[in-house]
């Protein structure tokens, strides 16, 4: 029997299936040709003419192979081969990481530095964040991840999510079950925090449980805020209690609770407000926050929650103070507002919250805006928050057949890069489509990949997830997996780039009617898979609309050195988010709803859409006539305008982008990022760190839809 000698000089008996599939495997990878009998046939042939051998290397193997695949005229498995051996050694013997990680602490490093707006990479809790992200990624690409999914990440062909973190066993973005945690107790670094006997305090435990998970995940996390409502009951109660000691008139009792009541949920909600804004996670950032706004008629504490609502558009309307004590927009936390029935008309009971909200929209671009009438068309009826920016989760009863939302969480987020696929397919709609087939694949296995990862887990990994409800309340030591499958957590099909692949295929954009119907098929497709493998694997694969703060830039700036400058596609410097139309066109607001509200009721693992809008502050009833359309037309839509200050001369007004990407101020021309306050719509967040050239370059090119 032949013996192959390892790399490390270990002997094993030859074995041709392993050289079959090694070669199929690069066939099957995003540049390789697929030959029917190909790679068997090349097997055999290694095989007869090692017959008369005693040893072969796996070197000798490896390179018969290369030549072979030449000589069969399949130059390009060939090269994809070529670069499965190297990705190999790689995995292997490769320490990339010095380089990246010493232009961090260089600040030389901008790609790395800038992929997120809301981290500071000068400062040291970030740094560390990120050279850790840096050593993690390494490993992740040479330990855990095969070598062909690796190659297709770093070809472009897809991209796998948070790399930095996909050594640890945590997930992406959650829904806290808030209410859970504060009316039945929790634990926070082993000490444990009873149920709140007032407003103030429940604010206060709120915001210390928003740090404990923000540092043990690395998605948003978002809270319906009527969790908070009961509460605001008790200081109430309490109040009237004490003012019953001091009064004796149940007028001035109750108008003396009231008042003290008042104080205590304007101290509350400026807690949450500076807590948030001012905490520092493990991860060197501000958590992200989602604060969930919904006058629903089923809540049992809803006048309260309506105060609540009420006080957070208040405070956020005024904004938060800056180094030089001007009021400035914050990024967290992320507001919602739900348009319903009773909030949406003049004559409805809460249209003044909405009215609220329109003005604070104007000011400081948050509230966003949910529609409870087109959710419940598309979620069984069910209003609930996106998990962070976006992501949705799908309807899960639990074993009683009630519906549950709060408590439920998102695996992570594989993207596929449509564009490329686009140019690949050279205006071929058949040859993209088997293109796309063939490296949906990937995402697939990527998403088994982080089920894997995570099914022998336990809950001490993370008590405050696991154990201490803000998922669960599973036993120490019980696994995690059971919480993974059946539905109750989502794994995300990401896509960018439907824009760039309708024009590529079609020569049109896709909001022109050949090139909407193409769209959609891509849409279908991806819905397609996502129900064959919910079958296939029993994870709940969902379709969503890739927020690409960093990855607009990423893969243009691949397929850009790989393919040249190609007309509004690679030669922008960005790709356009998931289903958006192209940020350069002429469309208007109600159209660009209309036209996005379509892909929106495909996209439900998570999607959003946004128009860019004027400083609107003193035409409130225009905007006013907008939100009222989002009701009417849309689940899920958000405003962009400017929100911006310079430090060095005091200008309250847009800043302005130059021809070498430079934010300057209009009145002083100030460059100095540290002394501008630059607020955009990013992601579904607003950024307010700066951004990376790509998605700079996008934001520049962003024309109003009013």
């Amino acid at each position: 029997m032949v013996k192959v000698v390892k790399r490390n000089g270990q002997k094993v008996d030859f074995d041709k299936e392993k050289i079959k599939i090694a070669i199929e495997k690069a066939m099957n990878s995003p540049n390789g040709v697929y030959i029917e009998n190909q790679a068997e046939k090349i097997a055999d042939e290694i095989e007869k003419r090692a017959e008369n051998k005693r040893e072969i290397s796996i070197y000798q193997i490896e390179d018969q192979v290369y030549y072979k695949l030449i000589d069969k005229k399949n130059p390009a498995t060939a090269k994809s081969y070529e670069a499965y051996r190297s990705v190999h050694a790689y995995k292997r013997e490769a320490n990339t990481t010095d380089d990246d990680i010493i232009g961090l602490l260089e600040r030389t490093n901008i790609d790395v530095m800038d992929e997120n707006s809301n981290k500071n990479p000068l400062i040291a809790s970030t740094q560390r964040d990120l050279i850790a992200g840096e050593v993690s990624k390494d490993l992740a690409k040479r330990k855990l991840i095969d070598a062909d999914l690796v190659e297709a990440h770093e070809d472009g062909a897809i991209h796998i999510h948070d790399l930095d973190y996909l050594i640890q066993p945590i997930f992406n973005c959650c829904l806290v079950n808030m209410k859970d945690m504060l009316d039945n107790g929790t634990v926070i670094n082993g000490k444990t925090i009873e149920t709140p006997k007032s407003f103030q305090v429940a604010c206060n435990v709120m915001t210390q449980i928003i740090a404990q998970i923000a540092s043990n995940q690395y998605g948003g996390q978002s809270i319906n805020i009527s969790c908070l409502s009961k509460y605001l009951e008790v200081s109430y109660n309490k109040n009237y209690k004490l003012a019953k000691e001091i009064l004796s008139n149940e007028d001035e009792i109750k108008a003396m609770s009231k008042k003290l009541t008042q104080r205590d949920l304007e101290s509350g909600i400026q807690t949450i407000q500076y807590q948030i804004n001012t905490l520092m996670t493990s991860n060197g950032q501000a958590p992200f926050v989602t604060l969930f706004m919904h006058t629903d008629e089923n809540d049992p504490y809803l006048d309260q929650t309506v105060r609540i609502i009420e006080e957070i558009l208040k405070q956020r309307l005024q904004g938060i103070k800056n180094e030089a004590g001007v009021y400035v927009t914050p990024a967290f936390p992320k507001l919602i507002y739900v348009l319903d029935e009773n909030n949406i008309k003049k004559e409805s009971k809460y249209y003044y919250l909405t009215e609220l909200s329109i003005k604070c929209t104007a000011k400081r671009m948050y509230p966003d805006y949910i529609s409870a009438k087109k959710m419940r068309e598309n979620y069984e009826g069910n209003v609930f928050s996106p998990m962070g920016c976006r992501a949705f989760l799908p309807p899960y009863k639990d074993e009683n057949g009630n519906y549950k939302f709060d408590g439920r969480f998102n695996i992570g987020v594989c993207t596929i890069n449509l564009p490329q696929i686009g140019i690949l397919a050279k205006n071929d709609e058949e040859k993209f489509f088997e293109i796309l087939n063939k490296r949906m694949d990937l995402v697939k296995r990527v998403g088994i990949l982080r089920y894997e990862h995570l099914k022998n887990v336990t809950s001490d990994s993370s008590p405050i997830h696991f154990q201490h409800g803000a998922i669960a309340r599973l036993k120490p030591h019980e696994r995690i997996e059971p919480l993974l499958k059946n539905a109750y957590a989502t794994v995300t099909i990401g896509y960018i780039g439907i824009y760039e692949a309708s024009k590529l295929v079609k020569g049109v954009s896709h909001t022109s009617k050949e090139g909407k119907e193409f769209a959609l098929k891509i849409m279908n497709l991806l819905n397609e898979k996502k129900q064959e493998w919910i079958k296939e694997t029993g994870l709940q694969f969902a379709v969503y609309g890739t927020p690409a703060e960093n990855l607009t830039n990423r893969f243009a700036s691949i397929d850009r050195k790989r393919f040249g400058e190609i007309k509004d596609v690679t030669d922008k410097g960005y790709y356009t988010n998931s289903f958006h139309v192209d940020v350069r066109e002429n469309i208007s607001a109600f159209e660009k709803f209309d036209f996005e509200s379509e892909f929106q009721d495909l996209s439900s693992g998570g999607c959003i859409s946004y128009v860019e809008i004027p400083n609107m502050a003193n035409n409130l009833k225009a905007l006013g006539t907008i939100v009222e359309y989002i009701y009417n037309h849309i689940q899920y839509a958000e405003f962009n305008t400017k929100s911006d200050y310079c430090a060095e001369c005091g200008y309250d007004g847009e800043m302005l982008l130059n021809d070498d990407n430079e934010w300057y101020c209009p009145q002083c021309g100030n460059k100095d990022r540290s002394k501008l306050t630059v607020v955009r719509r990013t992601c579904g967040y607003l950024g307010e760190n700066f951004w990376n050239e790509g998605r700079t370059k996008e934001i520049k090119a962003r024309v109003l839809h009013i």
